[in-house]
Parts: structure tokens; C-alpha cells; sequence
């Protein structure tokens, strides 16, 4: 277990079942351990078809680690993000989180919309 949540693992992965149909969040592999620890409780995505009450698999990397339920989906600009929607992101400062945003998503810029999805592991 790690942070009260099971870690990634072929008895998770073999506990899938059916889950294997549901709708997909995935991360980097270096997210996995923030998420499973409840560090990392949003995402930030240019776009997504996720509305809450979805149930989504989470994957990080290739490997399933978690199950989970959106809680939220909320625009922002950038501009208007703040070091608080950083934290929540597992990030320590917005220019911290501005960085990876980037090297994920190239430039972005201050007037871009961003979708904040918040989510809940479930067991």
C-alpha cells in the first residue's frame, strides 16, 4: 500500500475485470507515486471529454495504478491559474506546473483555456 492506497501491480492489474471498457486519465509514469499518495488530486488538460461522475482507470505511463471518479471540471485561463491550483496539481508553485504544462503541451499562453480535472481514487 502506499499512502493508503494499493500500489500499480500485476494483482491490481489482474483485479481490472471489467474495467478494462471504462474511460482512460492517463500521466507520465513519474505522477504515478503523487497520485497514489492523494498529492496530486487535479490535472490540467488542453481539452477533455471527462464530465464529473465519470469513473476512469488511471495510467501512468503503460500501467493501470488506480481507479477513480471525476469530482470536477472547471475552465480557467492560464492567467488566472494560481500557486494553489499548482499544489493541487502536485506541484509546488504555478511556474513549476507552467513548466511541465510546456513540455507537455509546447507554448501556451496566458489567454489559453485550460480545463482543471478534479479527481478521487476509489477502491
Amino acid at each position: 500500500m502506499i499512502g493508503g492506497r494499493r500500489a500499480a501491480g500485476a494483482h491490481f492489474k489482474a483485479s481490472l475485470g471489467l474495467e478494462s471498457s471504462m474511460k482512460r486519465l492517463k500521466f507520465r509514469r513519474r505522477y504515478a507515486q503523487k497520485i497514489l499518495s492523494g498529492e496530486k488530486v487535479t490535472t490540467i488538460r488542453l481539452e477533455t471529454d471527462l464530465r464529473p461522475g465519470d469513473e476512469v482507470l488511471i495510467v501512468a505511463g503503460d500501467e493501470p495504478v488506480a481507479r477513480a471518479v471525476i469530482k470536477s471540471v472547471v475552465s480557467k485561463r492560464v492567467s488566472e491559474l494560481t500557486d494553489e491550483d499548482a499544489v493541487r496539481d502536485g506541484f509546488t508553485r504555478k511556474r513549476d506546473l507552467m513548466r511541465a504544462l510546456r513540455s507537455i503541451y509546447g507554448e501556451i499562453g496566458e489567454g489559453d483555456e485550460v480545463k482543471i480535472v478534479e479527481f478521487e481514487l476509489v477502491d
